[in-house]
């Protein structure tokens, strides 16, 4: 059984720099489709970042595209969202899932994960 677990979250300013880490413990990640959500308060949970089975395919929201990447660590098994420029509205407890399988990104489509880590907090105040 898939076992998530995310960190790399913490206190930042705007225009700041994190890099946060998605971890499995019990499996490879190499072959799952993983994504990237956060939630803010009161606010629905957003996914923001996909990566596709063997790195095919990335998608990003447009609330962070051009600002987040998403990549892949397989000797780690790890996936990692690096976060620049950070802006005020991007607080949020972050979350990694996994699809539990292969598969490929579908768009602004963020269905279809099972599998949920216990999220990092990412703050942005000046």
């Amino acid at each position: 059984q898939v076992h998530l677990v995310e960190s790399g979250g913490g206190l930042v300013q705007p225009g700041d720099s994190l890099r946060l880490s998605c971890s499995a413990s019990g499996v490879s990640l190499k072959l799952h489709k993983i994504a990237w959500f956060r939630q803010a308060p009161g606010k629905e949970r957003e996914g923001i970042s996909c990566i596709s089975t063997n790195d095919v395919s990335r998608y990003y929201a447009p609330s962070v595209k051009g600002r987040f990447t998403i990549f892949r660590d397989n000797e780690r098994s790890s996936v990692y969202l690096q976060m620049d420029n950070l802006k005020p509205e991007d607080p949020a407890l972050y979350y990694c899932a996994s699809a539990g399988t292969w598969g490929q990104c579908s768009g602004s489509y963020f269905g279809g994960f099972n599998t949920w880590g216990q999220g990092t907090q990412v703050t942005v105040t000046s």
